[in-house]
């Protein structure tokens, strides 16, 4: 994972206030509690108007929407969980600054390409107090620190897991030392299903799993049912298959490229994994090629859509391309990373330096080339490989290039891990609709 990245400031998640609005009218409708989090309630508005920014990405990105029920009980379960985590950030007396608010709302404001006062003034005709919108804002700035304080310090990188690593690139037949792309189609369960729930489920997946072994496509059932990402018809993308959930390597190590799995359960409910590309362990190197790229991230959320920041990158793809615009200036105004002050620039890095959805498009491109909009788990990202060379590493540095590799394989493990642990010490009360 590249750290410098992933602990930037979180200001995507509002970035075009104006893409999606919360109605008044909505505001103005009764409102009643849905749920206690350790005695902090969540009303029925909220989660309504989050349900409601859904939606409408849904509608742009011209997909399927899962039936409203579902999708309701989903947001109403991820409030509850922002909700908790955002109370372990207090008490471990994590705070955001004024000025740190003041920072993102001005990055908003210049991606709309209006002043602070202009943006309060439709943030307010869309129904929302400047109050409300600027502790979102704070919301999500103390999350990504929470999340980089304590998810960060669950990794733990022995010397043995680096000799281990080692040897599996030495020409282990470890299957784990593969490389896979997975088609992934997620039917999700809640966590307190009833049995008649979870029975509902299975037999939904199972029709399925029945549709695509009759020869229907994955990847458009992907986007008519699945409740995981849908980018790329699902797929997770190639990578080490000790970089995948365990029960995923489980249910497709002996599958040839094309078939399906069974259905996968786990926590998060009942997967469906095809198997796309299949590629060997590469022959151990101690050259590396190296990559000095540069980028533009914007990070979506619900007041910048996917569809929206795919768009604005895109159109920023072109001014570079005609010579309106530099890659560099458009990065400094617009990028919601650490490496803005740079022009996007994230110096030299080696394999592994970054999340897969990320290197796996840069390693694709020639120098010089610059990516067409490339989603990943932190957002919308436009980049470019300005130089590329070939390295012999020190003993020390394959090393430390095994140990950010080892980090990222299991980031989302931990994060996954720690994110139940909070929901699970969270004292979580769900209320019926007033009758």
């Amino acid at each position: 994972m590249n750290f410098r990245i992933w602990a930037a400031p979180v200001l995507g998640f509002f970035c075009s206030f104006m893409a999606v609005g919360v109605s008044a009218q909505a505001v103005q409708q009764a409102d009643y509690i849905v749920a206690v989090v350790n005695s902090e309630p969540i009303t029925n508005s909220e989660v309504r108007n989050a349900l409601q920014r859904i939606l409408n990405e849904i509608a742009a990105q011209r997909q399927t929407a899962p039936p409203v029920e579902e999708l309701r009980r989903r947001v109403l379960e991820r409030l509850i969980n922002e909700r908790a985590q955002l109370q372990v950030a207090l008490e471990a007396g994590l705070r955001v600054d004024e000025s740190n608010v003041d920072q993102s709302e001005q990055a908003i404001a210049r991606q709309n390409q209006v002043d602070v006062a202009e943006l309060r003034a439709r943030v307010v005709k869309d129904g929302m107090t400047v109050g409300q919108f600027r502790k979102q804002l704070r919301d999500q700035l103390l999350l990504a620190r929470l999340h980089e304080q304590q998810v960060e310090g669950r990794i733990r990188i022995s010397e043995a897991d680096i000799d281990r690593a080692l040897a599996e690139q030495g020409g282990s037949a470890d299957p784990m030392a593969q490389e896979v792309n997975l088609g992934h189609l997620l039917i999700a369960v809640p966590e307190k299903a009833t049995a008649e729930q979870s029975a509902s489920l299975l037999a939904q997946a199972q029709k399925v799993l029945a549709r695509i072994r009759a020869g229907e496509n994955f990847a458009a059932l992907v986007q008519e049912v699945s409740a995981a990402d849908r980018a790329n018809g699902g797929q997770l993308g190639l990578r080490r298959a000790d970089r995948y959930p365990p029960a995923f390597i489980a249910a497709t190590q002996t599958l040839a490229v094309g078939e399906v799995s069974d259905i996968v359960r786990t926590g998060a409910g009942l997967h469906i994994l095809k198997v796309v590309e299949r590629k060997a362990a590469a022959a151990p190197s101690r050259a590396i090629v190296q990559n000095r790229a540069r980028h533009i991230l914007l990070r979506t959320g619900p007041e910048l859509t996917q569809a929206a920041a795919v768009a604005k990158l895109a159109d920023f793809k072109r001014r570079i391309e005609a010579k309106t615009a530099t890659f560099a200036a458009l990065a400094r105004e617009h990028s919601q990373d650490g490496s803005a002050p740079q022009g996007g620039d994230l110096g030299w890095v080696g394999p592994g330096a970054f999340v897969p959805e990320f290197e796996e498009p840069m390693n694709r491109l020639a120098e010089g080339q610059i990516s067409p909009p490339v989603v990943s788990r932190f957002g919308v990202h436009l980049i470019e490989v300005v130089e590329r060379r070939r390295v012999e590493m020190k003993p020390e540095e394959v090393r430390e290039a095994i140990r950010n590799q080892l980090r990222a394989a299991r980031y989302d493990a931990a994060f996954a891990t720690w994110a139940q642990d909070i929901r699970g010490n969270a004292f979580v009360e769900l209320r019926e609709p007033p009758q």
